[in-house]
């Protein structure tokens, strides 16, 4: 329920600064309980007071911008991964951080398997062989795709996304093995103590863990390797978990079978060399997205923001 306007007409709603432009449904669901004012349009006497600052399409929320707010003491992420926020900064302050909890995890998931599908499966040279009429010409023999089903996959991050992967693909009768910060006792996979160890044993490595110092380019040339010329990386995780570089080199000469992408180093920048290659699946940052995970990150978002300004517990703060 929204605040109650003053007497004189002007509203009492808590001010919520936007570190970006705010999505119709976000404006929808928020508007009638909070004043939502762009962080760069804020005047002085709101950045003064503003309590909350909310991200939604992964800008940087710097230290010089947590700095610049002197009452800040919450912000709100809308996704998964907190990698752009400067978390030093907030935890220096004793500001707290929330994120979208696990609104995302099966819509990443099911994408995760989608990826892993279309790559092994070649769905998308499949589509180009047909739509540029190859097919009907009879222009050659079409390459032969590989079988998905039995596949060993290899998990980083059996989180809420790799342990949803995880089930969808044991469904495909493959062998799940996984590597994470240490093993989970609850898990009746495999685990590995490194990425290398793990790829070592895998056909398809899929990356769902978050991007932090210890996990930024954890997939080099020596991992690629390790996975071989028929193996395949899927990563619906974070760019930078992957050296973008060594991928294009490892693709380009055989060492790595293919890929899955739906991150990249530079959004929205993606390699050129990448666009060419079909045994490569790439797309625009979206496995989260459904109008359902949309839905339930409002909630999320909503309910995180609610529980601050009532002083109660928050719904899904970030460790820091």
């Amino acid at each position: 329920m929204a605040p109650p306007a003053t007497q004189d007409g002007s509203s009492s709603k808590p001010i919520v600064l936007l570190a970006d432009p705010l999505i119709p449904e976000f404006e929808q669901e928020l508007a009638p309980s909070y004043r939502l004012l762009p962080a760069a349009d804020a005047d002085e006497a709101a950045a003064a007071s503003a309590r909350a600052l909310l991200t939604v399409d992964l800008p940087a929320v710097t230290a010089a911008q947590i700095d610049a707010l002197p009452a800040l003491e919450l912000v709100v992420a809308s996704s998964a991964g907190v990698d752009h926020i400067n978390l030093a900064a907030c935890r220096r302050r004793g500001i707290a951080v929330t994120n979208a909890q696990n609104a995302f995890s099966a819509d990443a998931a099911d994408y995760a398997v989608g990826l892993l599908v279309a790559v092994l499966r070649r769905v998308a040279a499949a589509d180009a062989y047909v739509r540029r009429g190859a097919w009907a010409a009879a222009a050659g023999d079409y390459p032969l795709a590989s079988k998905v089903s039995g596949k060993r996959v290899g998990i980083v991050g059996l989180g809420s996304i790799g342990g949803l992967v995880a089930r969808r693909l044991a469904a495909f009768g493959c062998v799940i093995a996984y590597n994470s910060r240490s093993p989970k006792a609850s898990a009746p996979y495999k685990f590995y103590p490194s990425v290398r160890e793990l790829a070592a044993e895998s056909d398809v490595l899929v990356l769902s863990c978050a991007l932090t110092e210890e996990t930024r380019r954890m997939v080099g040339r020596e991992v690629m390797e390790a996975l071989g010329k028929g193996g395949v990386l899927v990563n619906v995780g974070r760019g930078g978990l992957v050296d973008e570089a060594e991928l294009v080199r490892c693709l380009r000469e055989g060492v790595l079978g293919g890929a899955g992408l739906d991150v990249y180093e530079n959004e929205p920048e993606v390699p050129p060399e990448l666009w060419g290659m079909d045994n490569v699946v790439l797309s625009d940052h979206r496995a989260v997205i459904t109008p359902e995970s949309i839905q339930g990150v409002v909630d999320v978002v909503k309910a995180n923001l609610d529980a601050f300004f009532s002083g109660k517990p928050l719904v899904s703060q970030v460790q820091l």
